[in-house]
């Protein structure tokens, strides 16, 4: 099962990579040169992907107002992703809580060597331990697989995509004296299409490694229902009427 997931998001990637070729070329054509607009589109992938590499743990823990934490700060979350760390074999992480007001958890760094796992104050109230455990083995296995940066890459392929899109669009009125108007139409569809794809395959991947997570995550606690317990919590708690927020939490 697991390498079926793996093999899914790699040919995910692959597709991605063949709609940015794709544009490039085609942005390329409209400028008069097909070779210049695939290593434009080239650089800034690799940019891009560098920032998502590099940069994407340091924005997600602003972005969630996480504050890390040592064992004195908060025992019960400390010592449960310790725990979690020795099992799978794992660095331990950086440790972190969010003041995001609803109940999440998430993972975050390019490498189990640099990640960083939260929880929000909220899902600590509204959690027994084992759910807790259950839902940071969870975030665990996302490290241990690497999720975190395949997700983030994905998510600035998609992002490219939609852009470089939009840019052929432009390139092709601006060449339209000179080239069929035929293009300036396939452009404009392309615009449209092509952003669609690039989410639903971002989605694709992401769903991917979620359902690899929950597996791998069941495995390393032993107790596959402690998740399943306090997702369902999550689901309720995010749904009743006191909620403002009514959003849907992810594990």
């Amino acid at each position: 099962m697991k390498m079926f997931w793996r093999l899914k998001t790699a040919a995910m990637f692959v597709f991605m990579t063949g709609l940015l070729v794709a544009i490039g070329a085609v942005i390329g054509y409209f400028v008069g040169d097909v070779w210049l607009g695939f290593l434009v589109m080239l650089g800034l992938s690799v940019a891009m992907n560098l920032y998502a590499y590099f940069g994407s743990k340091k924005a997600a823990l602003a972005a969630n107002n996480v504050t890390l934490i040592q064992r004195e700060d908060c025992p019960e979350l400390y010592e449960v992703v310790e725990r979690l760390a020795t099992k799978a074999g794992l660095p331990m992480p950086e440790v972190g809580i969010s003041e995001v007001p609803m109940p999440n958890a998430f993972a975050t760094g390019r490498n189990p060597k640099n990640a960083a796992v939260v929880a929000t104050r909220p899902l600590l109230d509204l959690l027994t331990e084992e759910e807790l455990e259950g839902v940071m083995a969870h975030e665990m296995s996302h490290v241990k697989n690497c999720d975190i940066l395949v997700m983030s890459v994905a998510s600035t392929l998609a992002s490219m995509i939609s852009f470089l899109a939009r840019i052929g669009v432009y390139s092709a009125l601006a060449s339209s004296g000179n080239k069929n108007g035929g293009g300036i139409i396939i452009m404009l569809l392309m615009e449209i299409t092509l952003p669609i794809a690039a989410m639903m395959v971002q989605l694709g991947v992401s769903r991917s490694r979620e359902y690899l997570a929950d597996e791998s995550g069941g495995r390393l606690t032993g107790n596959p229902m402690a998740l399943a317990d306090a997702l369902m919590k999550l689901e309720r708690g995010c749904a009743a009427p006191t909620n403002t927020y009514n959003r849907e939490a992810y594990a």
